[in-house]
């Protein structure tokens, strides 16, 4: 098949390309915002039709959950109309569809794991688009897949844990936040599934994914100096209201995975064992 990865310089697609090696039976095309602007649509069904495109994986989107409350506009354009015009140009082609939303379409008032069928109803720019993004692929695509993850992290680009690792070294105090749960997710693990949906076949609908467990931002951190060897900064708890940021965050985002497990025959691992993993390789 030919595939078109878009947001190939982010986190997801960067893992993405390194496990392109060993899928070889594939033609990939890589692709961010230099060699395919994927908000323009007249240059996505040419890109589409020119390079025969069987699949695509979008992983491109305006991440910046604060900046959104300030850009609605592009975040609206990148987040929801440009998947639209993704789906709608690979629909004419016969083809099929990932993409990748985010636990942000929900407001993280429930109390156990979010399965895909649970009501919707996100609080910020970010998860409104998201949402947006989400329905504009299904509407325009019937062989897609929309995979929704929680709390990113890779060896790549800016994160979470490259962040905490970073101001571990510079600082002997660090308050961070204890009182929203969700789970990290390595974006490796969520390439493998992603490339184990494609080689068994797609298979249409919504799917959460996350490595397994559940932990709060301040745990997670207290893992990650733990695992990097940092000793000398003391980490101290925070509640959300002491850390004010411009756009509400879920207090509660664990995702089910069961869907996804159950479908494409995957194990997922737990978010401590990727962890470790991540941060070998770092």
């Amino acid at each position: 098949m030919n595939i078109l990865i878009t947001g190939c310089n982010g986190q997801l697609g960067n893992e993405v390309q390194l496990l392109e090696k060993e899928h070889q039976e594939h033609t990939y095309f890589n692709t961010d915002v230099q060699e395919l602007d994927i908000t323009d649509k007249e240059a996505v069904r040419a890109f589409v039709n020119e390079h025969q495109i069987d699949g695509i994986v979008n992983g491109a989107a305006y991440t910046a959950v604060d900046k959104a409350e300030e850009n609605q506009t592009l975040c609206q354009l990148l987040n929801a109309t440009a998947p639209g015009y993704l789906a709608e140009a690979i629909e004419e082609r016969g083809g099929w569809m990932i993409h990748i939303s985010t636990d942000y379409v929900f407001d993280g008032t429930n109390h156990t794991p979010y399965v895909e069928t649970d009501p919707v109803c996100p609080n910020s720019t970010y998860g409104r688009t998201k949402l947006a993004g989400e329905q504009a692929v299904l509407d325009g695509c019937r062989r897609s897949m929309i995979i929704r993850t929680a709390w990113l992290y890779s060896t790549f680009g800016n994160n979470f844990v490259k962040t905490m690792i970073r101001l571990g070294k510079e600082k002997s105090d660090l308050g961070v936040i204890f009182d929203q749960i969700g789970t990290p997710t390595y974006a490796r693990d969520l390439a493998v599934a992603i490339f184990a949906a494609v080689k068994q076949g797609i298979v249409p609908g919504i799917y959460h994914f996350s490595n397994e467990g559940a932990i709060s931002w301040y745990d997670f951190t207290k893992a990650i100096h733990r695992i990097a060897g940092i000793t000398q900064c003391r980490v101290r708890p925070l509640h959300t209201s002491e850390y004010p940021a411009q756009a509400n965050r879920p207090h509660y985002s664990v995702l089910d995975k069961t869907k996804i497990k159950q479908t494409f025959a995957i194990e997922v691992p737990y978010w401590e064992e990727s962890l470790k993993e991540c941060i070998e390789r770092l």
